[in-house]
């Protein structure tokens, strides 16, 4: 549904606000090498969640419609992360030395914790960032915060993806499966969401089974979301930004055998399989950021400095249960996964 795609475009659009205290565009203050473990440590349970989530509520029977028999599913995700992902390891990211103070430990995004401020201290030394005056520039140092935890902002400290579905019964018990969610947000954060589906029935290749209320199948789907946010320029601060653009682009795909027994009221269903996905964050634009050896001030320019790869996988089991109403339908899940998720939503099916 757009409602929880909507909660996360407000949880990323925090995250890349330099007018809060402490905007993830702070890190940048490190060398870059730094910068973009210490961006990828905090965002990797949204980057890997995302994608669990994604590829969860695929289907809520097994039994395919008959040709051109259709169903409109609108439902909700939540991922959830376990205690281990509220806060990363900062030693073994192996910052290089010119981080010469930083704490053990820093909250990830999904964490409701606060950073230590001024915890991370950059040390660059004399002449040897091209980015500075042209590499000629005295010993700089810079104290910097990493961002807060957003788990507050979250619905049950989860991570929301939207399941908006059309699905349609073809030919030799195929069934076509389209999620999309339009562009939707603000003028400054956008989010868009497509995927593909298809499911295919085998009980009849089990011989009588297919007389039975159990129905097999198997199940082949791809999920893409996309979400933008153009950075503000902020005013009195240390950082001065100039066509800021974070873009964050998921990619999820799931394999799955699913088995449901179809009853008239109760249906009862479930899947075993493989979710594989990758992720790609963007920091475009131009970055300013000042610098003081105490009596001048420098400035360091950077051009679309982070560029961070997320890559997970693992396998899935879901568990579900659905209430028919007639051609209006209840369902819900749970997946067991290495991000556990719950599904919720209603479904009108014809066919």
């Amino acid at each position: 549904m757009k409602k929880s795609i909507l909660i996360f475009i407000g949880v990323f659009t925090l995250v890349f606000n330099s007018n809060a205290q402490e905007g993830l565009e702070n890190i940048l203050f490190a060398d870059l090498s730094d910068a973009n473990k210490l961006t990828k440590g905090y965002l990797t349970p949204v980057a890997e969640g995302l994608i669990f989530g994604m590829s969860n509520s695929w289907y809520h029977t097994a039994k395919v419609h008959k040709p051109f028999g259709f169903d409109i599913s609108i439902g909700g995700n939540f991922s959830f992360a376990g205690d281990n992902q509220n806060n990363f390891d900062i030693n073994s990211l192996k910052l290089s030395n010119k981080i010469t103070k930083n704490p053990s430990t820093s909250p990830t995004i999904l964490s409701k914790g606060l950073a230590e401020v001024n915890a991370f201290e950059v040390t660059i030394p004399a002449n040897s960032d091209p980015n500075i005056n042209g590499g000629v520039h005295p010993e700089l140092r810079r104290n910097f915060t990493m961002p807060d935890g957003f788990g507050d902002e979250l619905p049950f400290n989860s991570i929301p993806t939207p399941a908006v579905q059309l699905s349609l019964g073809l030919p030799a018990k195929f069934e076509a499966t389209l999620r999309f969610v339009p562009k939707v947000g603000g003028s400054e954060t956008k989010a868009n969401l497509f995927g593909l589906g298809l499911k295919k029935e085998i009980t009849d290749w089990f011989g009588p089974m297919d007389k039975t209320p159990l129905h097999i199948s198997l199940l082949g789907a791809f999920t893409n979301m996309t979400v933008a946010h153009n950075i503000k320029d902020p005013n009195g601060n240390d950082i001065n930004i100039s066509n800021g653009l974070a873009e964050l682009k998921l990619n999820s795909y799931t394999f799955q055998a699913l088995a449901s027994l179809n009853f008239p009221i109760i249906n009862l269903y479930g899947g075993v399989g493989y979710i594989s996905g990758s992720s790609t964050l963007r920091l475009g634009g131009e970055y300013k950021l000042q610098y003081s050896d105490g009596i001048n001030n420098f400035t360091r320019t950077l051009n679309d400095p982070l560029n961070l790869d997320y890559d997970t996988s693992g396998f899935t089991t879901t568990l579900g249960a659905r209430l028919s109403l007639g051609f209006f339908k209840i369902y819900g899940s749970y997946t067991l996964q290495k991000y556990n998720t719950a599904n919720l939503g209603i479904a009108f099916s014809f066919r």
